[in-house]
């Protein structure tokens, strides 16, 4: 992945874990941390989702990778709020 490949994945990202908070209402960790836990989401949906088969092709690409990382994202925060309830 070269550097405008990264800045565009942290960027959809950063999108992602916004409406990840948003989506996932009640287990959000703030804005910051949506956003990161959403660029964490994308990069792991990214990742996943081809090897599982999973491709979505929405709108020329991009609002297909907006909602991809947002499942990754929605996955991620879902787990990491569950980790937190059973270590807390």
């Amino acid at each position: 992945m070269d550097i405008v490949g990264l800045l565009i994945t942290l960027l959809i990202g950063a999108v992602a874990g916004w409406l990840a908070g948003v989506i996932v209402e009640g287990s959000g960790f703030g804005f910051f941390w949506n956003i990161l836990i959403g660029i964490a989401g994308a990069f792991i949906a990214g990742w996943l989702f081809p090897r599982l088969g999973l491709r979505l092709t929405i709108a020329g690409g991009v609002i297909g990778a907006i909602v991809t990382a947002a499942l990754g994202a929605i996955v991620l925060l879902v787990v990491v709020n569950l980790i937190q309830r059973l270590i807390g």
